[in-house]
């Protein structure tokens, strides 16, 4: 007997609801087959580590216009499964990190301090701002960071993506703005936190599927004595390691700013505000 003949024997009500079925399942294993779709269910993510070295901040007094510390270094690692990318379809997976908070202080005895600061930051107006390296937007950077897949692929992918930060800036031990290179500089304090993304993101659509987050955070309190020789005149205060990342059990979403330009080191503002008297901007924003 013929399935249209094994049918008639069947209510016609009954026989709708198997025709639908039969339908429906044809066309989702036609659209499957066609156009498979990457979903976050889809993607592995395996051995995520997010450390601080266990090392001090090392000054450096080699110079007699600027004192230089360098930190220890923030590094995340993450191993990713992706699924076959579709024909006509470009993934990429990497780090992209924003900083939320900024406080960098300079202090210079009672004539007042130099700042760095990043004002839309500062003033509430944004939460926060991308940390790219100025030309990967929106990606820290373009080397380990990220890695792309280029459909179609035929199985799945297996992939590593890396990253590393610390701090190593330049901070004058005369008044910024003074003629003098009499050293004045008596304190050092920085404070900063950011959040870190592992995502996948659809280089057309732009659509982005976070994988992993990560907060951290790098402090820095230096206490200095200008009447000293050069050599010998910074020393660390407080605690002498940094506190670890944590790695979240749920995913944040990335603010607007954190994907596009200005990055952080174009945003921020060098100011000097003194005990007395108006601030004033001694380095604008690029």
């Amino acid at each position: 007997m013929c399935i249209l003949a094994r049918y008639h024997l069947l209510p016609s009500s009954l026989v709708l609801l198997i025709l639908l079925v039969a339908a429906c399942t044809m066309g989702c294993i036609q659209s499957i087959a066609c156009k498979p779709r990457i979903k976050r269910e889809n993607i592995v993510v395996y051995e995520v580590s997010a450390s601080i070295d266990q090392c001090p901040t090392i000054i450096e007094e080699n110079s007699p216009i600027v004192l230089r510390y360098k930190t220890p270094y923030f590094r995340a690692s993450a191993g990713v499964v992706m699924p076959p990318v579709p024909r006509n379809e470009t993934w990429v997976v990497g780090w992209i990190q924003a900083c939320t908070q900024m406080e960098f202080y300079n202090t210079y005895g009672d004539i007042g301090m130099s700042s760095w600061e990043l004002p839309e930051l500062r003033e509430g107006r944004v939460k926060a701002i991308s940390d790219s390296d100025g030309v990967s937007y929106p990606w820290y950077g373009n080397t380990t960071e990220t890695v792309t897949l280029t459909g179609p692929t035929s199985k799945p992918s297996r992939l590593t993506v890396s990253m590393n930060d610390n701090f190593y800036p330049s901070v004058t031990w005369a008044v910024p703005i003074s003629n003098s290179n009499t050293p004045m500089l008596t304190h050092i304090t920085r404070d900063q936190s950011f959040i870190t993304w592992l995502v996948a993101m659809n280089s057309v659509t732009k659509e982005r599927i976070v994988l992993q987050t990560v907060r951290w955070r790098m402090r820095v309190d230096i206490a200095v004595d200008p009447d000293m020789p050069l050599g010998s005149r910074a020393s660390l205060v407080g605690r002498p390691y940094q506190e670890q990342p944590h790695i979240l059990n749920y995913q944040e979403p990335i603010p607007p700013n954190a994907l596009g330009r200005p990055n952080a080191n174009d945003a921020q503002v060098l100011m000097w505000r003194p005990r007395r008297g108006a601030p004033l901007v001694v380095i604008p924003p690029k």
